[in-house]
């Protein structure tokens, strides 16, 4: 496979987020012949199974997902666990049947947040990541400080040290996927 198409995914539904600026520096830091989109999230409704039609939101959001050999999970830390959008995002993928959208993808994990980054909630998602059996990325890890410097007033990512990490977590990420797509 030369061709990788990503999908990012962020918990965070503010657009100057620290953790989508993550996703931004990430697919700035992609290697040649591999493409990422960043997915919206904001209009995606907490999944019911009383909703027998999809909503239009969903409807895309799952055929991104679809699209994609493998995704970058912007991971918040709120009350030391997971964001619930991107959980959301997570469970509304999973009730497709057999879990065809989710199964065997490959994941990288990404965060930033107070002193310890998001490594409480990153640690979360990874138990949630088994049960869906997606293929976590375990190294390198990026957990990011967002209070020291290292995101501008827009959530860009204003840090080499964070970018370098990111652009090795994205070189792993894709020889990850390569061996197993």
């Amino acid at each position: 496979m030369s061709e990788i198409h990503l999908l990012g995914i962020c918990g965070s539904l503010r657009q100057a987020s620290a953790n989508r600026g993550l996703l931004r520096a990430a697919q700035a830091a992609l290697p040649a012949g591999v493409t990422m989109d960043i997915a919206e999230l904001g209009d995606v409704p907490f999944y019911n199974s009383d909703i027998n039609i999809k909503p239009e939101s969903v409807k895309r959001l799952l055929a991104q997902i679809q699209g994609a050999q493998g995704m970058v999970l912007a991971c918040p830390e709120y009350n030391y666990s997971i964001a619930p959008a991107l959980k959301n995002a997570l469970d509304w993928a999973s009730r497709e049947p057999d879990n065809r959208l989710l199964s065997g993808k490959t994941v990288a994990i990404v965060g930033a947040g107070g002193g310890m980054g998001t490594s409480r909630a990153q640690y979360h998602l990874r138990q949630v990541c088994v049960c869906l059996n997606l293929h976590v990325l375990n190294k390198p890890e990026v957990f990011v400080n967002a209070f020291t410097g290292n995101f501008d007033e827009h959530g860009d990512v204003a840090s080499d040290e964070v970018r370098g990490q990111l652009a090795a977590q994205m070189q792993a990420l894709v020889e990850f996927t390569r061996k197993l797509v």
